[in-house]
């Protein structure tokens, strides 16, 4: 009788944090240590810029991490190399796959969902269309889901990298590619471009439930406070007597800019002659 293997598990209520918390079962995962070779201690940064101000609100504290080295170029074409582990990787959704090259070079890429240890992977214009091998779009058949695509040949997979998203190849015309990404956007991508086949793995990821503020603590994510509940110097919507309310015609962000609805593309953005369909 073969054990049956979840991709949630959910923890025993021993406490009123814990009662509705969940988490990943690791099961895709093989090794449990890092690449050492591959891996740096990631500096804590805090939210705080060059001068020591908070440039970026809501973050602090946190577990110390490694940072792994993921290589999103894969620029070693033609050379085989072999799935040795899939590792988890603290600082991206995804999970991670260590590959050994023939040549004896090793290197982080994103796991795809189904790619196993000691199955072999290959980056190249004409390699076969098989999960984990990176190829040209021109190359692949229209209907393939691929993730880590470039959007400028050469200078690495941009975009589709998060744990469970997969874009998929919908036309072909003239040296562009038409892909569909998981927003619904609809856009065109030159054909020259590469791209990995497969959805990333960890599809699961969120679907977890953190169930305890300090599980988010850990992970450097710090409090959100509601505007309405700050004082008129720190936030548009502060201020008041009693729960007043935002009090204004439009919501605006901390820095008083409209919110909720309004458009913050530019209008003359040079990529937007690639947008075949907007994002739903």
């Amino acid at each position: 009788m073969t054990k049956k293997i979840f991709a949630i598990k959910k923890l025993h209520g021993t406490s009123s944090a814990r009662r509705f918390m969940t988490g990943l079962s690791f099961a895709e995962i093989t090794r449990k240590s890092r690449e050492k070779s591959l891996t740096t201690i990631l500096p804590k940064k805090s939210g705080r810029d060059a001068t020591g101000h908070v440039s970026m609100r809501h973050q602090g504290g946190r577990q110390k991490r490694f940072l792994r080295h993921v290589t999103f170029k894969r620029d070693k074409k033609n050379i085989y190399a072999r799935v040795v582990h899939i590792e988890y990787d603290p600082n991206r959704s995804a999970n991670v796959a260590l590959l050994h090259y023939t040549d004896g070079e090793k290197q982080y890429i994103l796991a795809p969902d189904g790619l196993k240890t000691g199955e072999t992977v290959v980056a190249g214009e004409n390699v076969e269309v098989k999960t984990g091998n990176s190829l040209m779009l021109v190359n692949i058949p229209v209907g393939t889901l691929i993730h880590n695509i470039e959007l400028i040949p050469g200078r690495g997979g941009q975009i589709v990298r998060s744990a469970g998203s997969s874009a998929i190849i919908m036309a072909k015309e003239d040296n562009f590619a038409q892909i569909k990404m998981p927003s619904g956007e609809i856009r065109k991508i030159l054909n020259t471009c590469f791209a990995t086949i497969g959805q990333v793995g960890n599809i699961e990821w969120k679907n977890i439930h953190f169930g305890k503020a300090g599980r988010k603590r850990h992970m450097g994510i710090r409090p959100s406070v509601r505007g309405t509940a700050q004082d008129p110097r720190s936030h548009p919507h502060g201020g008041g007597e009693g729960r007043s309310g935002v009090g204004m015609k439009y919501p605006k962000t901390p820095w008083g800019k409209h919110a909720l609805g309004t458009k913050t593309r530019k209008k003359n953005k040079p990529s937007s002659k690639f947008i075949i369909k907007r994002r739903r």
